[in-house]
C-alpha cells in the first residue's frame, strides 16, 4: 500500500494544477501551469489508480503525466499490438481492440474529461494485455482445484514499456511480457499456422470402415487419406491434378488410391505427433485424430499456450525435475544444463496423477509398500474376500494401526476395521526397488515397477496416480551425484530393505498436464485430454474480462 502514496500525491497535484518532474533521488517536485488535459487525466487517476491492480497510475508516473493514446497514429499503434494477441491464444477484443479506434474518435469530439478517460482506458487495454500475456488470463487455481503454486509476478520493465509506447513498436512491448521459452514459441508458431489453415477451406472428412487402412489397399478412401494428411501438413503426398497435367492424368488417379510406402511413413508420422500407435494403419484410433477440426486444434494450441504461461517460472528453474502428464514423459534438468528424459506411466482417468509442485527430498531403496486406503477398499479387499490366500501369493502384511503383524485368517474381512495392508520389498512389490519421494499432500512419488512392458504403449494412463519411470535409478543415481551425496545407487541396492536416503539439497519438481506441446524434435503434440480438463479450460478463456 506505501508504494501508491506518492502515485496518489503525484495525482492529486496534477489535479490541482501542477506538473510533477522527478528529483535524483525519486522524490516528486511540484510545479504550476499544468494543461487542462494533465489535470483531468490526474483526476482520472486518482479514481482509478487501485482498481484493476494495475501499473497504471506509475505509466503516467514515467511519462511525467503525459497522455500517452491522443493521436490516431499512437491508438492505431496499440490496436495492432493487442491484434497480435491472437497468435498468443488470447481473445483480442478481451482488450477493446475491436472498438479502441471508434472510442478514440469520440473522445477526440469531447471536452478533456473525456480525453482523459479514453487515455486511462487504452492504458488499461494495454498492461492487462501485458499482465495476461506474462501470467495467464486464468487464475489457475480457478480451474484446477489443486494447484499448489504462486501466479508469476510481473517481470516486465514498465519503462520499456512506455519507451515502445513512445516510439509506436507496441510489438516490442508485447515482447517483454510473453514468455520467451522454445516450447511456447512453437506453440505460437503452430498456432499461427492453424489459422492460416482454417482459411483454406474445406477438406473431406474420412468415413468410418469396417475394416482399417493398411498399406497396399487401393481405395477412393485412400485419396480422402491424403487430403487430411496434407491438411496437418504432408503437403508432398497430393498427386498433381490430372486436368491441369493431361499426360499424367491416369498415373495421378492411381497414385491417389494407392496406400503406398510413402503414404504410410506420412501415417506413421501423423501417429507419432498424437500418440498413436505407430503402426501405420489406419485404424479407428487414427482415423478421429485425422478427422479433428482445425477449430479444435486451435481450442487446445490456445489452452496450452495460457497453460504455458502458468509454468513460465517454473520452466526457467534450473536443476529441475517435471512430469509432462498427458506426454508420458519425465524430464529432468541437470545443474550443469544436461537433459535427461524416461518415459513414465501416470494415472488413469478414474486415479488422475495430480498437478503437484514440490522438492524432491529423499530415495526410499527397496521398498515395502503399505497399500492406500482407495485402493485397498477398491481392489484389494474384493480379492482378499474372494480367497484369502491371495495376501500369501502377493507377499502382503496385515498390519495394527500401532505397526503390530496380523494373523490374516483371524480378521473379519467383511468388516476388517482399523488394519493396514503392506507389501513386503521383493521382485512382486508394485514399487520395484527405487522410489523417488517429494512432499505432497497426495501420497504421489516416482517409482520403479516390475512391469516395464508398459513402458512400450504409446498411451500409458494405467496407475493409481502415482508415477511409474522407466530407468528411475538411473534417475536416483543422477539426483545423488548431482546434490553432492557420498552414496552409489549399486550399494543401496544390495542392501535391507525401506532404507531411505536423504538428499543433501532438495530438487524442484512440478507434475504439469499440457495436451499439446513441442517434443525433442520440436514438433508440437497432440496429446488426448486424457483427464478432460481442456474444456473447462477454454470455457474460461473465453469468459469476457
Amino acid at each position: 500500500m506505501n508504494e501508491i502514496l506518492p502515485l496518489r500525491r503525484w495525482a492529486i497535484g496534477v489535479a490541482l494544477g501542477l506538473t510533477l518532474t522527478h528529483s535524483p533521488l525519486g522524490i516528486s517536485t511540484v510545479y504550476a501551469d499544468s494543461a487542462p488535459l494533465q489535470q483531468a487525466l490526474a483526476q482520472q487517476l486518482s479514481s482509478s489508480v487501485e482498481a484493476h491492480r494495475l501499473p497504471i497510475a506509475e505509466f503516467y508516473q514515467l511519462r511525467d503525466g503525459q497522455p500517452a493514446w491522443q493521436s490516431a497514429v499512437a491508438v492505431e499503434s496499440l490496436v495492432a499490438g493487442l491484434n497480435s494477441l491472437a497468435i498468443d491464444g488470447l481473445a483480442p477484443e478481451d482488450y477493446h481492440a475491436d472498438t479502441l479506434l471508434d472510442e478514440f474518435q469520440r473522445s477526440q469530439a469531447g471536452d478533456e474529461a473525456a480525453q482523459a478517460s479514453f487515455d486511462v482506458k487504452a492504458t488499461r487495454s494495454l498492461l492487462l494485455a501485458l499482465d495476461h500475456l506474462e501470467r495467464g488470463k486464468v487464475n489457475p487455481r480457478d480451474v484446477e482445484s489443486q494447484w499448489d503454486a504462486p501466479r508469476p509476478e510481473r517481470g516486465y520493465s514498465l519503462l520499456r514499456v512506455v519507451h515502445a509506447v513512445d516510439d509506436r513498436e507496441l510489438e516490442n512491448a508485447m515482447a517483454l511480457a510473453r514468455p520467451s521459452s522454445a516450447e511456447y514459441q512453437q506453440l505460437r508458431a503452430t498456432l499461427k499456422q492453424h489459422y492460416q489453415l482454417a482459411n483454406l477451406g474445406s477438406v473431406p472428412y474420412l468415413d468410418a470402415r469396417d475394416e482399417s487402412l493398411r498399406p497396399g489397399d487401393e481405395a477412393d478412401d485412400v485419396s480422402v487419406l491424403r487430403q487430411r494428411l496434407a491438411l496437418w501438413g504432408e503437403a508432398e503426398l497430393q498427386v498433381a491434378d490430372g486436368s491441369a497435367y493431361p499426360m499424367i492424368s491416369v498415373q495421378a488417379a492411381s497414385n491417389r488410391r494407392t496406400f503406398d510406402a510413402p503414404l504410410e511413413a506420412a501415417v506413421r508420422r501423423f501417429q507419432r505427433r498424437h500418440l498413436l500407435q505407430e503402426d501405420g494403419v489406419v485404424g479407428e484410433q487414427t482415423r478421429l485424430a485425422l478427422n479433428t477440426s482445425v477449430a479444435a486444434r486451435i481450442d487446445q494450441l490456445r489452452v496450452n499456450l495460457e497453460r504455458a504461461r502458468w509454468i513460465r517460472p517454473m520452466q526457467s528453474a534450473e536443476p529441475r525435475v517435471w512430469v509432462d502428464i498427458a506426454g508420458y514423459r519425465m524430464h529432468y534438468v541437470r545443474p550443469n544444463g544436461q537433459h535427461w528424459d524416461a518415459r513414465v506411466v501416470v494415472g488413469s482417468s478414474r486415479r488422475e496423477t495430480p498437478i503437484i509442485h514440490s522438492t524432491i527430498s529423499h530415495l526410499t531403496i527397496n521398498p515395502s509398500w503399505t497399500i492406500p486406503p482407495t485402493i485397498m477398499r477398491e481392489d484389494v479387499l474384493p480379492q482378499v474376500r474372494a480367497d484369502i490366500d491371495y495376501l500369501a501369493r502377493k507377499n502382503i502384511q496385515v498390519i495394527s494401526l500401532s505397526g503390530e503383524q496380523l494373523v490374516a485368517e483371524e480378521i473379519d474381512w467383511q468388516r476388517p476395521g482399523g488394519v493396514m495392508l503392506r507389501q513386503v520389498a521383493g521382485s512382486g512389490n508394485p514399487l520395484g526397488r527405487v522410489v523417488v519421494r517429494f512432499p505432497n499432500d497426495d501420497m504421489i512419488y516416482l517409482h520403479d515397477t516390475p512391469a516395464r512392458g508398459l513402458f512400450q504403449r504409446e498411451q500409458r494412463a494405467l496407475s493409481s496416480g502415482c508415477i511409474r519411470v522407466e530407468g528411475v535409478a538411473e534417475l536416483a543415481q543422477m539426483l545423488l551425484q548431482d546434490t553432492g551425496s557420498r552414496y552409489q545407487m549399486s550399494t543401496l541396492l544390495s542392501g535391507g530393505s525401506d532404507r531411505n536416503v536423504s538428499l543433501t539439497q532438495r530438487i524442484p519438481i512440478a507434475l504439469h498436464y499440457l495436451t499439446a506441446w513441442p517434443n525433442a524434435e520440436g514438433e508440437v503434440e497432440f496429446r488426448p485430454d486424457i483427464y478432460r480438463r481442456d474444456a473447462t479450460l477454454l470455457a474460461a478463456l473465453r469468459r469476457p474480462v
